[in-house]
């Protein structure tokens, strides 16, 4: 090539038959297989590398600057007092003033600054008493926008506030499993014996009424038979955090993709979209929790149907690109089109019947920006905004070194020891999911109290009609 001319592109001069030379045979479907096995021994290895020797995660230790600036709010000199006056509270490892407590440890020492501490303050978070856990669905049918690290870290955030935390994974792909340090053997350690067992009860009943008619039952398999043994308790497993468990997913969940419409169409009258609200509630899982966190897959299926469903809260992750944006768009539009078109089909049907009309209703809906670059997409991002209004959190999730290192490790950045940065670079890492959680919580105490002054008032309505009676 003669000099001061540019390159030729890469494109360009590709010999087919040298490039025929490269190719390997053909690949049949075996290939799959052992690409498959392959990636299962890598995605087990990566996995480990946060994990303990004996091949189980563990929570690390808080210190006492961490618990005195995010987790209790007291100064460290008083802190270190309460201890020194209490030697039966935990008091930590460590020497001097470099204590380190567990988050068991640090659950105890609010119980007793709740009792014990200055008036005012919030040792403990809020939660009504007699009114159900709020359920959290985490959805966008966009994939790698985040919504599991959103899921994960709004989970891990509210167990270092205090509340008591079920993860449920949704999503065959098993990732939010991963960074719960999850063990799922099949499909029956998943949700999908729930969808099963609702519909098992749906179809009971169903027979129960074709007997009295004198007409023959529906077919009734071992799957149906076998759901119908187990609850909701017999599936969740704890995680190392020991205020969050879990129920999780692997790749056999799919399959409730195909089987749930193959039940419908066997049972039309049963309402799949309730199955997993129904386990929630009827297996006393949104009494046993504060908050119930739902992670759905990359899709408007089954299973995402039942998760936005039963959820009261709707979280819809996005990033700052024109793309994400128009997809996310399509989401909502897919959102009205299958409930609304649930809703008429319900109705429809209840108004011939004489009976109160169905529809969905949610206490919020907020889009998340996530992966949040200010220097470069600041300007979409205010498009966004201004589109979607009140749809949208105040705070944009950045994208920090701290956060693409816990990624790389399948760890949330609350589970990263703030020694392996500099503080402010952990500062910045932790309040890119504080904020989120701030304006979270936010939703879920909002929706609590109108949930509590609407009881009151039904009680005060029902008070006055047996006074008058």
């Amino acid at each position: 090539m003669s000099a001061g001319k540019d390159p030729i592109p890469p494109y360009f001069n590709i010999d087919p038959a040298k490039s025929a030379q490269r190719l390997a045979e053909p690949i049949d479907t075996s290939r799959f297989a052992k690409a498959a096995a392959f990636a299962a021994r890598g995605r087990q290895d990566l996995a480990e590398r946060g994990y303990a020797p004996d091949g189980r995660k563990r929570l690390r230790r808080f210190s006492t600057w961490e618990v005195c600036r995010y987790l209790i709010p007291v100064a460290p000199a008083h802190f270190r007092r309460v201890l020194l006056r209490n030697p039966d509270l935990p008091q930590g490892t460590g020497e001097g003033n470099s204590k380190w407590f567990t988050l068991d440890e640090v659950l105890r020492l609010r119980d007793h600054f709740a009792t014990e501490g200055a008036a005012g303050r919030e040792y403990r978070p809020w939660r009504p008493e007699g009114l159900p856990a709020k359920t959290i669905a985490v959805a966008n049918f966009k994939g790698g926008v985040g919504k599991t690290s959103t899921a994960a870290h709004l989970a891990m955030s509210a167990a270092l506030d205090g509340y008591k935390v079920l993860v449920i994974d949704l999503d065959s792909q098993g990732s939010m499993t991963s960074i719960m340090g999850g063990i799922v053997a099949d499909e029956w350690s998943t949700a999908f014996p729930l969808l099963a067992k609702d519909y098992a009860l749906a179809l009971q009943e169903e027979n129960r009424v074709r007997e009295a008619a004198g007409h023959a039952p529906l077919p009734f398999d071992e799957t149906l038979t076998e759901a119908l043994k187990l609850t909701a308790q017999d599936l969740i497993q704890a995680t190392h955090w020991p205020n969050i468990d879990l129920l999780g997913a692997q790749l056999n969940l799919y399959w409730a993709e195909f089987q749930v419409p193959v039940w419908r169409m066997g049972l039309r009258g049963w309402p799949l979209w309730d199955a997993l609200s129904n386990a929630l509630n009827n297996d006393g899982l949104v009494d046993k929790y504060d908050l119930i966190i739902l992670d759905t897959p990359p899709a408007l299926g089954y299973l995402t149907i039942n998760a936005l469903a039963a959820a009261d809260i709707l979280l819809v992750p996005l990033g700052a690109s024109f793309l994400e944006f128009d997809s996310t768009g399509r989401f909502f539009d897919m959102l009205y089109s299958t409930f609304a078109s649930i809703e008429e089909g319900e109705n429809t049907a209840r108004r011939r019947d004489g009976l109160p009309e169905m529809r969905f209703e949610w206490d919020a809906v907020r889009a998340i920006v996530t992966r949040f670059d200010a220097a470069q997409q600041t300007d979409l991002a205010n498009v966004i905004q201004a589109y979607f209004g009140d749809f949208m959190t105040t705070y944009r999730q950045e994208l920090t070194a701290m956060v693409g290192q816990a990624g790389e490790q399948v760890n949330g950045i609350y589970e990263a020891d703030y020694r392996e940065f500099n503080r402010e670079t952990y500062v910045r890492g932790r309040e890119t999911f504080d904020r989120t959680w701030a304006e979270v919580k936010e939703l879920v105490l909002g929706s609590w109290w109108r949930d509590l002054q609407v009881e009151e008032a039904e009680n005060n309505v029902a008070k006055g009609v047996k006074s008058n009676g």
